[in-house]
């Protein structure tokens, strides 16, 4: 695959949509930067993984975003930055990731380490438009991204087997797909015995089953990813303290 010519973020910042239209003609230039053509690090590389999450207080019109880095084998953390800001997008299904990206650029840009991997709360391909948090993120950063989200959003799956690691696809019968079948856009994922799935998909520079075994990996003992839980906890106590 080519690589589409390089986009800058920070033209991207400046000239951030102000309305449905707008947002969506973005995605739509976006999406062919989206790298679709590499496996991505191994599970416990040598180097960090950072969760990404974010807290709102709509009344105020705020948002704090977390990054939190782990230690990609032991899983310690390692790094951690918050930031600040205003909302920057209403809320509109399908757009979420423009309310986001601003200040979690932020945040990722005050870490100490660059990330090996970035974990978003959220989805990749598994988007309506196949470019959600996970991979715009990934575009902008340039890093390799993946989505992991708490529910299917509007996709269907087949519950996976009880046991850790059992997946099942994550499909797309809206005419997306090829014809004649539905499209993977992601998997339901089971990271914990007799507890409910998470939802993977692909966001930059990840293929889906190396996006399945980093999950897995870093979810030892709970149903989220310990990048998710911790880079929740942490935006919470920022948007607290804003």
């Amino acid at each position: 695959m080519d690589t589409p010519t390089t986009i800058s973020r920070d033209d991207e910042l400046r000239h951030w949509p102000a309305d449905e239209a707008q947002a969506r003609a973005v995605q739509d230039r976006l999406r062919p930067h989206v790298r679709l053509d590499e496996s991505g690090p191994e599970p416990g590389f040598d180097g960090t993984v950072v969760g990404v999450d974010v807290a709102y207080d709509d009344e105020r019109d705020v948002v704090a975003a977390a990054a939190v880095a782990l230690d990609a084998r032991t899983l310690a953390v390692v790094d951690e930055a918050t930031a600040v800001g205003r909302v920057s997008f209403p809320y509109v299904p399908g757009l979420l990731a423009f309310r986001e990206i601003p200040t979690v650029l932020d945040a990722l840009a005050r870490l100490t380490r660059t990330p090996g991997l970035v974990v978003c709360d959220g989805y990749g391909l598994a988007h309506p438009r196949r470019f959600g948090l996970a991979s715009h993120l990934g575009v902008l950063t340039g890093l390799p991204s993946i989505g992991v989200a708490k529910n299917p959003f509007t996709f269907r799956y087949a519950a996976p087997g009880g046991e850790r690691g059992a997946t099942s696809p994550l499909l797309d019968d809206t005419g997306a797909a090829a014809p004649g079948g539905a499209e993977e856009v992601g998997r339901a994922l089971r990271t914990q015995k007799g507890v409910k799935p998470v939802f993977v998909s692909v966001g930059h520079r990840v293929d889906l089953e190396r996006a399945c075994a980093h999950t897995l990996h870093l979810a030892p003992r709970y149903r989220l990813p310990e990048t998710t839980r911790a880079a929740d906890a942490l935006c919470r106590r920022a948007l607290a303290a804003a």
